[in-house]
């Protein structure tokens, strides 16, 4: 069991401790020092390796988390705070699937053909998106941590 939990714990700083460098260190940093063009190939790279990440971690938590569900007895057994950690984790990934296919996709393509405003249009939607995701992230640790300690 504490392997199962040591992958979930490692997948969900990957994908959280992901989002917060990239919406907090990078993404200002880029604004400081590149023009939209370099901007965008980069975010187009960036995107590109980190959600090669982000698919294997969604996969380790999703498959970790249902299986310590199951080793706990089921849903019906768990402390309420996994049913706010199942819940907006699983909002989570229908937002990452989202940033994925409906932005993602589209932004790779109007960057590859050098369409900059299309390409800096969607990109705003992605940091929206990621701010959300960010945040209900990092509400779920706060949750998780919160429900595990005693009193």
């Amino acid at each position: 069991m504490t392997l199962f939990k040591l992958i979930h714990l490692l997948a969900v700083l990957i994908w959280v401790g992901g989002m917060f460098f990239a919406y907090v260190v990078l993404r200002p940093a880029a604004m400081d020092m590149l023009q939209p063009p370099e901007r965008l190939r980069l975010w187009d790279s960036v995107f590109r390796r980190f959600f090669k990440w982000v698919w294997v971690a969604v996969g380790a938590i999703l498959v970790t988390g249902l299986y310590l569900i199951y080793l706990y007895g089921g849903i019906a057994h768990v402390a309420r705070h996994v049913h706010i950690m199942l819940a907006l984790g699983l909002a989570m990934m229908a937002i990452y699937g989202y940033v994925f296919f409906a932005c993602y996709v589209p932004l790779s393509l109007h960057v590859a053909k050098q369409r900059w405003k299309e390409a800096g249009e969607i990109l705003g939607w992605i940091r929206k998106l990621v701010a959300l995701n960010l945040a209900l992230g990092l509400l779920t640790v706060c949750v998780v941590v919160i429900g595990m300690s005693p009193g």
